[in-house]
């Protein structure tokens, strides 16, 4: 839905990202022109593709590494989020739990050495990107959520996550607000960050190790031939040992992958830096981030130069999965999430907002990441995300290379699952021979 917004909030609030509204970001890369050839191919620009595109490098310098983004890196879901970088391999810890609690522990340990390894990363390649390991707190907006939170933090602490149960007023003592009742505060496994900083950091990265980009190249078709995959863009072609597929939520080049992902747009609005007194007002001397507990929740957070990011509640999914630049922009929403804001924090009345916009995001009905592959195991994606893939991103990067490189898994287009974790950490997949279940009503997309 365009038009404009009706709140006053929202008068001088630029339908524009608030990350890529950026003077430094990066200049695009040039356009593939003719035909090239190299090892390895990726198809998308975003954390993903750049995460890929990286640690292949690292595995093999001498690898022929490409990067084919139909737009500029960072322009879609990499650079439209909210900036949480989470530790979760599996969409948060109840849904782990839920899905995978044999070897939920070891996916834990997993997903902890995989956030470390983004912060060692951010520090090797100095990616300015305003990382900060401030934790997360999940707030109770309700009495009943309460109870609820503080039998997940037990569950939590048994599973060696450190968490603290905050009553009314200490979560108010953390971020100051009338409407919440109680939270839990899980420290250490969540970044905030910069995401469009932290994908222009990975993408510089890569091309210091020799990637080679190309930005505005779309790939039209993806074809076998008998030793290698030929991608064909408009004005080029590459021709590849192996093709990595890191396209997020747009239209899938696996045909038979299009039925498991849905785009959802979600929607987000930044406010004007705040003032010392109005910081002051509300706290948030911790910086960490926030999201309620309602299945239609909104999650925020600070930047680093003291505005807040306020996005989620509306998930919004279009006829035969529309993806267009028309639907990030949305009035209604926007209004919405403008009088939940003043109602969060009515001590901040008068505070205007300076940005709108909204992305898709890969919802998969299972709210994990999955790898299916074909053409005889030399093309390979990830997908699935489903909102919390800025951390997962890299994990996810890693299954597609181990996959590439020929790890003995079964060939399949079906979905993705654990079937089980060696001692080492390695772990052994399985492609599932049901398809996914109904997507659920409502979904949590807050990275």
């Amino acid at each position: 839905m365009t038009g404009e917004p009706r709140h006053p909030a929202l008068r001088d609030a630029a339908p524009a990202v608030f990350w890529l509204d950026d003077p430094q970001a990066p200049r695009p890369a040039a356009r593939l022109e003719g035909h090239t050839e190299c090892d390895l191919a990726i198809v998308g620009g975003g954390f993903t593709g750049l995460w890929c595109a990286l640690l292949a490098k690292q595995r093999n310098p001498a690898l022929e590494v490409v990067v084919l983004e139909m737009r500029r890196s960072a322009a879609a879901a990499s650079g439209r989020n909210g900036g949480f970088c989470d530790a979760s391999l599996t969409h948060g810890f109840a849904n782990g739990l839920s899905r995978f609690p044999v070897e939920l522990d070891t996916l834990e340990r997993l997903g902890v050495e995989n956030l470390d390894a983004i912060e060692s990363t951010v520090r090797e390649h100095e990616i300015d990107c305003d990382f900060e390991r401030t934790g997360m707190i999940d707030v109770a907006t309700a009495p009943w959520q309460c109870e609820e939170l503080v039998e997940t933090a037990g569950i939590m602490q048994a599973h060696g996550y450190h968490v603290d149960v905050l009553d009314r007023d200490a979560v108010r003592a953390e971020v100051a607000s009338p409407a919440y009742h109680g939270g839990m505060w899980i420290h250490d496994r969540t970044a905030i960050v910069n995401p469009a900083k932290l994908a222009w950091g990975l993408r510089r990265a890569c091309i210091d190790a020799g990637v080679r980009v190309h930005e505005n190249t779309a790939v039209a078709r993806l074809h076998a031939e008998p030793e290698r995959i030929l991608l064909t863009t408009a004005a080029g072609s590459v021709s590849a040992r192996r093709v990595a597929l890191a396209t997020n939520a747009d239209r899938p080049l696996q045909a038979r992958t299009r039925p498991f992902i849905l785009p959802v747009y979600d929607y987000v609005l930044v406010t004007e830096p705040l003032t010392p007194a109005q910081r002051a007002a509300v706290g948030w001397t911790n910086r960490q981030g926030v999201g309620d507990s309602g299945n239609q929740f909104h999650y925020y957070r600070l930047t680093a130069d003291s505005r807040i990011l306020w996005g989620g509640y509306d998930a919004i999914y279009h006829f035969r999965n529309r993806v267009d630049v028309e639907l990030e922009q949305r009035a209604r929403t926007f209004d919405k999430l403008a009088e939940h804001f003043f109602a969060t924090f009515p001590q901040l009345a008068g505070v205007r907002f300076t940005h709108r916009w909204g992305g898709a995001i890969d919802t998969c009905s299972r709210f994990c990441a999955f790898w299916p592959t074909s053409h005889g195991g030399r093309v390979a994606s990830a997908l699935g995300y489903t909102g919390l893939g800025v951390g997962a991103s890299r994990f996810g990067a890693q299954v597609m290379l181990d996959l590439l490189e020929g790890s003995g898994v079964a060939k399949s287009f079906m979905a993705c699952t654990i079937r089980g974790m060696k001692e080492t950490g390695s772990i052994e997949w399985s492609l599932s021979p049901t398809p996914p279940e109904a997507p659920p009503r409502h979904l949590r997309a807050s990275a």
